[in-house]
């Protein structure tokens, strides 16, 4: 398989979208040594059951790519809290990555489309539903441009981006850089371990609008609240 060039891909800032309802894990905020980390986890899940659930699969990420300290869960969730239950567009749930873009207006963009479609299929009523937070970094890492690749950036079919991303990281490959397929002005990465994508600081918080169909406006968490519509 010839996989896709690379580029150094340097940005000032990156954005990334969460739900504001996860806690940190004390585990990767406290505990500095990662290598210590399975031993910790054992000994606090023989006296909390949840403990397994709160640090998710640590076998994910092999010691050496681990990011620890202040910040550190951020970075770290999505990759020990992998699912094929929850595929997305690089991967089948196998793995984990770090989603960023390079606006906040392209994380809005991709985040308000992903959200929708998880309201839509849990048939939930309008309104105003989840609280987001907005986590700002930095990116300067050499990955792998698959604007070309053939399917990768179907807006729908994320099959072929889903093979390419499996041979990438098999292949060891840090990440991908892409158009975004939300936002016709900006670009996303996909960053395939924890120790390229850095630890982000918080930014903006909004409350998504849910009316029925798809994310129709955002309100900015400020005094006073300001209100946006996202375009359709």
């Amino acid at each position: 398989m010839i996989l896709p060039p690379t580029v150094q891909v340097r940005w000032d800032r990156t954005y990334r979208i969460i739900r504001s309802i996860f806690p940190p894990i004390d585990l990767f905020e406290d505990i500095a040594d990662p290598a210590d980390w399975e031993a910790v986890a054992s000994a606090e899940a023989k006296l909390n059951a949840r403990a397994i659930q709160s640090h998710g699969d640590l076998s994910k990420v092999p010691i050496d790519r681990r990011v620890s300290g202040p910040g550190a869960s951020l970075v770290m969730a999505p990759f020990v809290h992998c699912s094929r239950r929850c595929p997305s567009r690089f991967s089948r749930g196998d793995y984990g990555l770090y989603y960023a873009s390079d606006s906040e207006e392209a994380a809005i963009a991709e985040t308000a489309h992903h959200h929708a479609r998880t309201m839509a299929a849990t048939d939930e009523m309008p309104g105003w539903t989840s609280q987001f937070r907005v986590l700002m970094g930095q990116i300067d890492a050499e990955l792998h441009d698959v604007k070309d690749a053939p399917g990768v950036l179907d807006p729908d079919d994320y099959s072929a981006a889903q093979d390419l991303g499996a041979s990438l990281r098999n292949a060891g490959s840090d990440g991908v850089v892409y158009p975004s397929v939300r936002c016709d002005t900006g670009s996303c990465i996909g960053i395939f371990w924890p120790d390229v994508a850095g630890i982000p600081v918080q930014g903006n918080h909004y409350d998504y609008h849910w009316n029925g169909d798809r994310v129709d406006y955002i309100r900015l968490h400020s005094n006073p609240p300001q209100i946006f519509r996202v375009a359709p």
